[in-house]
């Protein structure tokens, strides 16, 4: 029986805490020793991973659709690592992190202000991606023997693209200071783009003192409906500064976790059909440099213009996290590892920007295309419409919706 949303699956605040309690359950400990686990917790003097954590707040701008203003919230750690969150989207505007050579780095792509997120949103930047991340074929779908259509804004009018033109990542979501991040919320109305039910949806970003960022999905529904939640970053391991074409081919990329990808129509929509990345281009069990692939003859290759595909996760139970990318920067030693308990992943070359529309981002340059990749952790594209796929994404009502993404950065040896 397929796993689509385990409602028994709980995110720790804290993952020192979180290895405690697993051990007391895996020998049997009763409630009288969870009461007792409580009290020791409180007494326990060792320093958590986001003891001396800050959270600051700043004007964003404001939003001329609506005339909400925007707020733009910093978590900074003790190493002066950080990260920006800005209300409209739930988005990740910027990941600043330590270097080899001692410096700060700015490892995301992004914008200044919230004006160019809502009037020239070319690629989704950072932003928190929903109801339904990726495709949906012809926009359409069936629950409980009723078809939905929704928008078609990508392929001309042939697909359903990450929740369509109004989708989360264009909400001014509502904020939450906690003493370890920030909690945004939203509430989807019945219908809303043409999405059934009320859902409820939270995104808590917590980042801690060993540069660990933590993305926790979740959501409660008062009706049957989709949903397939992910974000949308843009990473430049270089530095962000780098936005020329084809400024990502030095990364290093292994996908540990990855044996099969998801065959693609001409569109990118799968086709129901799982292929094995042994001795492909799509193969990176082993790292491999991006540059030394993307132009590859490979039929799937050019169907994307580069990568752009659903890899597969092995061994995904939807419980445990499972490292599925592990990318690095020779020039400046930062290295980004991506962990999930989602079935699989976009692998995303970035292919498509530098469109003339696009604005200039926060070095004053606009990005080309190349010049990042996206680590997205989702459900299969169209997995609603495809047989064979297990994971369908359905979100019942009553049940609830608990998933992670975890990005984590070191200095590479």
């Amino acid at each position: 029986m397929p796993i689509d949303f385990n409602p028994h699956f709980i995110f720790n605040q804290n993952s020192n805490v979180q290895q405690k309690i697993v051990n007391r359950q895996a020998i049997g400990a009763s409630g009288a020793g969870g009461d007792t686990f409580v009290k020791q917790v409180r007494q326990d003097l060792t320093p958590t991973p986001y003891d001396g954590v800050k959270i600051t707040q700043k004007t964003f701008g404001k939003i001329e659709k609506t005339g909400e203003v925007a707020t733009l919230y910093t978590i900074t750690n003790k190493n002066g690592a950080s990260v920006d969150l800005s209300t409209f989207g739930a988005t990740i505007t910027s990941i600043k992190v330590p270097a080899k050579d001692g410096t700060i780095k700015d490892v995301t792509q992004g914008y200044d202000s919230v004006t160019p997120y809502e009037k020239s949103p070319v690629g989704h930047a950072g932003g928190t991606i929903g109801p339904y991340a990726n495709k949906i074929m012809g926009g359409k779908f069936s629950l409980n023997g009723k078809e939905f259509s929704l928008e078609c804004n990508k392929d001309n009018g042939r697909t359903h693209s990450h929740g369509g033109s109004d989708g989360f990542d264009t909400k001014n979501w509502k904020a939450k200071v906690l003493k370890d991040g920030v909690e945004f919320s939203y509430t989807k109305k019945d219908m809303e783009n043409g999405y059934p039910a009320n859902v409820d949806v939270t995104v808590t970003y917590k980042f801690d003192n060993d540069n660990n960022l933590r993305i926790l999905y979740g959501a409660k529904s008062d009706g049957d409906t989709i949903l397939n939640l992910t974000n949308h970053t843009y990473f430049n391991l270089d530095g962000a500064e780098n936005t020329g074409e084809n400024s990502v081919y030095e990364h290093i990329v292994t996908l540990p976790n990855s044996s099969k990808i998801t065959e693609n129509s001409e569109i990118a929509v799968p086709t129901g059909k799982f292929l094995d990345v042994k001795g492909t281009p799509f193969d990176f069990s082993t790292p491999k440099k991006i540059g030394e692939v993307i132009n590859s003859d490979d039929e799937q290759i050019k169907i994307g213009s580069g990568f752009d595909q659903n890899y597969c996760v092995d061994n995904y139970d939807g419980k445990s996290l499972v490292e599925v990318a592990d990318v690095k920067s020779e020039k400046t030693g930062i290295r980004l590892k991506v962990s999930t308990n989602l079935p699989g992943f976009q692998f995303y070359t970035a292919n498509h920007l530098g469109k003339t529309a696009q604005p200039n981002g926060k070095h004053g340059s606009r990005y080309e295309k190349r010049s990042s990749f996206c680590v997205e952790p989702q459900f299969f594209p169209n997995a609603i419409n495809t047989e064979t796929f297990d994971e369908k994404g359905f979100l019942k009502s009553g049940e609830e919706f608990l998933r992670e993404i975890k990005y984590s950065f070191f200095i590479s040896d």
